[in-house]
């Protein structure tokens, strides 16, 4: 079988300089999520028609698997599927939409298999309110007969709930014959791809029919509304996903995967919190509300504290984050670690059990076990032009503002008096103090403001 994705639609109604195949759903273009339900079914070829925006599209997905196929001017959905037929010489073809992001591998293989071979197979839904949609036609028997464009139906046949999702699967060989008998005679002046149907009854081709999984989806984006309500509907599925695995969601509606989470046993998610790339969770861990996790590992037992970012980390077990931390990538914690409230580490390793529970800049840094990091701590870590490096050996103890002035070691049990300046390496076992020397001033008023 081979895929052709449609995605060349300019999306007026987005209002947006970034086409519509671009526009983000859960973290990744809408594209992106078509294609990875149509690469599940490991198809022999996937073409995608392209046609506004055409080359941010190419440059974004372009890869081996994929032959893209311009289409200069917007003629139909029929039209689209012509100018990828040079490309096609497998037995079937499947027709999917960049457009309509939440389609399951699942369903398209139903789908496929409905198909089998030499039959045309539809994805059709019953809607409560099927306004927009063609309405899928049958006979007495059941057996369909044709597809009517809402904008050429009639009365009764606007009545009809069972609607055209536009995914179908059909011979290569025969949807080559179809597309070159269609018109244009219709409302839109436009070649529908949903012609064939009507073809397919006349040559006697059994056309049957399949249904989605969930009826969300088949829902297509055409606005920034309709986007806004595909986006929860993404994050709901998400939603019930965890909490069928045993993850506790304070608020099922208030919860973002835009990418992919992992959770252990007994994991518990507050509100307001948003996953993006690939997010591991250990068992027990507790995330506070309003965090945001990208590309993180967190060891069993740990907590993020409420309103904490963090960002290409690694977390040990036990380990405590936050409130109001900030971790950025190559950042690495040991076991029981503990970040407290405004502090920001970046590119740095804490072994076990070291702590920085207050307003703490440690960037570029190799962090021993069981060192204190006093409050207003900084590594000077950039020269305005090259970033050096700050060692600290196990139980040592960093006196509060304190500048480290990389590059610099301290030694093992090493202690810093508090308002140190550390331009020179700091000997183990030993308290090390750099200050101005304290001077009092008898008889010194403060100045006053001149009248």
């Amino acid at each position: 079988m081979e895929v052709v994705i449609l995605a060349a639609g300019q999306g007026k109604r987005m209002r947006s300089v970034l086409p519509k195949v671009l526009q983000p759903l859960a973290g990744k273009p809408l594209l992106a999520h078509v294609l990875a339900s149509a690469r599940a079914l490991d198809p022999r070829r996937i073409c995608v028609v392209y046609g506004h925006g055409g080359e941010a599209v190419r440059a974004r997905f372009d890869a081996p698997d994929i032959v893209w196929v311009e289409q200069s001017a917007q003629l139909g959905t029929g039209h689209a599927v012509q100018q990828a037929l040079p490309h096609l010489s497998g037995e079937r073809t499947m027709v999917l939409y960049g457009d309509v992001p939440l389609i399951g591998a699942s369903t398209l293989a139903r789908l496929a298999a409905a198909a089998g071979r030499g039959r045309l197979a539809l994805l059709t839904v019953e809607l409560d309110d099927p306004s927009g949609y063609g309405r899928i036609l049958r006979d007495a028997n059941g057996r369909v007969t044709r597809i009517a464009e809402e904008k050429d139906a009639s009365r009764d046949e606007r009545l009809v709930r069972e609607i055209n999702t536009g995914i179908l699967v059909a011979p290569t060989d025969m949807l080559r014959d179809w597309l070159a008998r269609i018109g244009n005679g219709n409302a839109q002046g436009e070649y529908y791809l949903t012609d064939i149907v009507g073809l397919a009854v006349e040559a006697g081709i059994e056309v049957l029919t399949a249904a989605p999984g969930d009826a969300d989806e088949t829902l297509g984006v055409n606005s920034k509304e309709q986007l806004a309500v595909i986006e929860r509907a993404y994050q709901a599925r998400a939603a019930r996903r965890l909490l069928d695995d045993g993850v506790t969601l304070a608020d099922p509606a208030r919860f973002d995967v835009r990418g992919e989470l992992f959770c252990g046993r007994d994991v518990e998610i507050d509100v307001n919190c948003v996953f993006e790339g690939r997010v591991e969770l250990g068992d027990g861990v507790i995330v506070g509300a309003n965090c945001v996790l990208r590309d993180v590992r967190i060891g069993a037992g740990s907590r993020v504290a409420p309103f904490s970012h963090l960002d290409g980390a690694a977390m040990g077990e036990a380990c405590v984050v936050g409130p109001y931390a900030r971790i950025r990538p190559g950042t690495v914690l040991g076991d029981g670690v503990h970040v407290g409230n405004f502090v920001e580490i970046k590119n740095s390793s804490f072994a076990e059990q070291s702590k920085a529970n207050h307003l703490a800049y440690v960037g570029d840094a190799d962090v021993g076990a069981r060192v204190n990091i006093g409050a207003g701590v900084i590594t000077c870590n950039y020269d305005g032009a090259n970033k050096y490096r700050t060692e600290i050996g196990d139980d040592a103890f960093i006196g509060s503002d304190t500048q480290l002035v990389a590059p610099v070691r301290i030694g093992r049990g090493a202690t810093l008096g508090a308002g140190t300046t550390l331009t020179r390496d700091a000997p183990p076992g030993q308290l090390t103090i750099s200050r101005a020397r304290q001077q009092s001033y008898a008889g010194w008023t403060r100045p006053e403001k001149k009248k």
